[in-house]
């Protein structure tokens, strides 16, 4: 496993790698780079990370593996600087989310380097340094897309230590890559936005959607308050295999706004219906292993501690909370708090133990 690590942008994926490589991995040294200072006196302090530079220089030349976490159209630039400086068998790998054109850039360097390319499908609309933590990557899918030339026994020690920081390894081409992340990450960023911005656009004088608004479209709209600057470059890095997806979105829409105007009430119904079912199936699919996930709903107070007595509650009893989140509305449901198990088991001793308190507890599938 690695010793040294080089960290290439001190944000929130960088700054959660070096905490989860330091608390998980156990490497020796942590070296990173960030174009303000403030975040890396932060981190050093803390003791996230040994030794840091304002260049890209000689300080990584002993380090095993470095991880560029910058915007997708500056990852090779910061590749290609690094070359004079890194050892011969040093692995280059990204977080960025997309990967045709970087894999290209990669290939078109002056000088072959070891380039692991790599997406870990997680992060948050909060994007600096201070949002970062060590389990951001845990049970999340780390998509790896390795360049042909890189040895095997590089690919493995690399997707081991992506499941020591409790991420998920799945390999795929990048253009595979590319394809997918346009269709479950990237369509989806543009639409939230979307619909911020035609709100905006339709609002009344006085504000009334902006004060309105709340539950589902608070929460479909979350990720609109992402960094602008990181989906701008994204957007041009994918923009085939994006227009490709927005293309089949517009015939979905089309087919629906066309059902409408033959008021075609069946077909309305099975868009909705559909859709539901879809969305269903993957609803209670553990990550990793595609195992069901045992869930339930709890009904719960909005007032202090009324989580914590549910999990001591549990946890006392040797009940292994897998997952939980807060329904932060409850415009379509019964409860306020999902609580996930690995068994059938688990979930029927918890649900009793709750019952037995007054909770109300309905079982999720």
């Amino acid at each position: 496993m690695y010793n040294t690590i080089g960290i290439i942008g001190l944000g929130l994926i960088g700054g959660s790698l070096a905490k989860a490589f330091r608390n998980r991995v156990g490497v020796k040294k942590i070296i990173a780079y960030n174009h303000n200072e403030d975040v890396l006196i932060s981190a050093f302090n803390e003791g996230v990370i040994d030794e840091y530079t304002l260049s890209i220089d000689s300080a990584f030349s002993q380090c095993d593996i470095i991880f560029i976490c910058t915007p997708v159209s500056l990852i090779c630039t910061y590749a290609e600087k690094l070359i004079p400086f890194i050892k011969k068998d040093c692995i280059i790998t990204d977080v960025g989310s997309t990967k045709g054109k970087i894999y290209e850039r990669i290939k078109a360097l002056p000088q072959k380097i070891c380039y692991i390319g790599g997406h870990p499908m997680t992060g948050s609309e909060k994007f600096r340094y201070s949002a970062s933590k060590e389990h951001l990557f845990e049970n999340a899918y780390y998509i790896i897309t390795p360049d042909e030339d890189v040895p095997e026994n590089k690919i493995t020690e690399f997707y081991e230590a992506v499941k020591k920081i409790g991420a998920i390894p799945v390999i795929l081409s990048p253009s595979q890559h590319d394809y997918v992340a346009a269709s479950i990450s990237h369509v989806p960023q543009i639409i939230a936005s979307s619909l911020c911005n035609n709100v905006k656009l339709l609002d009344t004088p006085q504000g009334h959607m902006h004060k309105i608004a709340a539950g589902g479209f608070k929460d479909i709209t979350r990720i609109a308050s992402s960094n602008p600057d990181m989906w701008e470059s994204i957007c041009f890095e994918n923009k085939e295999q994006i227009f490709k997806v927005l293309s089949s979105l517009e015939n979905v829409i089309k087919r629906l706004k066309d059902s409408l105007i033959q008021n075609e009430h069946s077909n309305v119904h099975d868009f909705f219906d559909e859709a539901r079912l879809y969305r269903d199936s993957f609803s209670n699919i553990t990550p990793g292993s595609f195992i069901k996930r045992y869930e339930i709903v709890i009904d719960v107070l909005d007032k202090p501690g009324s989580i914590a007595i549910i999990s001591v509650l549990l946890s006392s009893n040797n009940i292994n909370i897998k997952n939980m989140s807060i329904v932060n509305n409850r415009e379509r449901e019964n409860g306020v708090l999902y609580v996930s198990f690995d068994s059938e088991e688990q979930r029927q001793k918890s649900i009793a133990l709750l019952r037995e308190m007054n909770y109300e507890v309905q079982i999720k599938d």
